[in-house]
């Protein structure tokens, strides 16, 4: 497996090649991080003076939903709100057509999901272990459980003062899965029902999304493993985009500021190979359907 592939842009809205388009999916399934190095996110001005902390109200991002339009996490008002949300939209539809050019066998299949700007700094930021995104970990939504969805995620760096945005890398999921799954016990009956009934999941959770979430603190709760495990740091300069599965791909994000995110879902049916998504993985191993 190759942790990075190399993709040289043409355009976020282009077209790619049969080949360049196989082979970009081949190495997104299997575990590698698709980076185009030369794919910079065009900013005005205007926008870039958005590109401060002071943008957030309480939360770590500002954060946009494409379905309603409503921009969420900023202390913004009035026409600096729109401006805003405005450029949140326009790199939301930069990244599907990314997607949709890069990736068109997912085309037919891929759902877009939730925006965010991140302005803060990440290094240094005041957080609980499980919260800490420095700390090598696997995505897992707890209050909105995929049920076995694939999570994709379109990344650029626009960071105005030319600092990368630095990542480390761990190893592949089965390896991932091989550790922690057997460690963490079945849900108990009927404790999906009670977490949606709660509120405290919007749907309710499969066994699935319960694995999922516990490799994500398992992950994140042992120190020793943080320690021992993952790749050199690996930054991602200003002006580079970059997609992973990052249900699958163990990383964290050791510092940097000033990044854009996609998110996008994708149905394990929608995959060249479905036998490669971390749903399929963790029923092989525990002999069972999880969703």
């Amino acid at each position: 497996m190759e942790t990075l592939t190399i993709v040289h842009s043409r355009g976020w809205d282009g077209t790619y090649p049969p080949e360049e388009a196989a082979r970009a999916v081949g190495a997104l399934e299997d575990g590698s991080v698709i980076v185009l190095p030369d794919l910079a996110f065009p900013m005005s001005d205007e926008e870039r003076r958005l590109l401060d902390p002071r943008i957030l109200a309480k939360a770590k991002n500002v954060s946009y939903n494409p379905a309603s339009g409503r921009l969420g996490g900023t202390s913004c008002t009035g026409a600096e709100a729109e401006v805003l949300r405005l450029l949140i939209a326009r790199y939301s539809e930069s990244a599907r057509s990314l997607v949709n050019g890069l990736f068109p066998a997912y085309r037919a299949s891929i759902r877009l999901q939730r925006t965010s700007l991140r302005p803060a700094e990440i290094a240094g930021r005041a957080s609980s272990w499980r919260k800490d995104d420095t700390r090598l970990h696997v995505d897992a939504f707890p209050s909105n459980p995929v049920r076995g969805d694939r999570i994709i995620r379109v990344f650029c760096n626009v960071n105005p003062s030319n600092r990368p945005r630095v990542w480390r890398l761990g190893e592949p999921f089965e390896r991932v899965a091989e550790r922690f799954a057997p460690g963490i016990p079945r849900p108990l009956p009927g404790s999906a029902a009670v977490l949606h009934l709660l509120r405290i999941t919007k749907r309710r959770r499969s066994e699935y999304d319960h694995i999922m979430v516990g490799l994500h603190d398992a992950m994140k709760a042992d120190d020793a493993y943080q320690s021992s495990t993952g790749t050199e740091p690996i930054e991602f300069n200003p002006g580079t985009t970059w997609i992973t599965f990052s249900d699958s791909v163990s990383h964290a994000a050791l510092s940097g500021q000033h990044q854009f995110e996609q998110t996008f879902s994708l149905p394990v049916s929608g995959m060249a190979d479905e036998g490669k998504s971390p749903l399929r993985i963790l029923e092989r191993m525990k002999g069972r359907v999880l969703v």
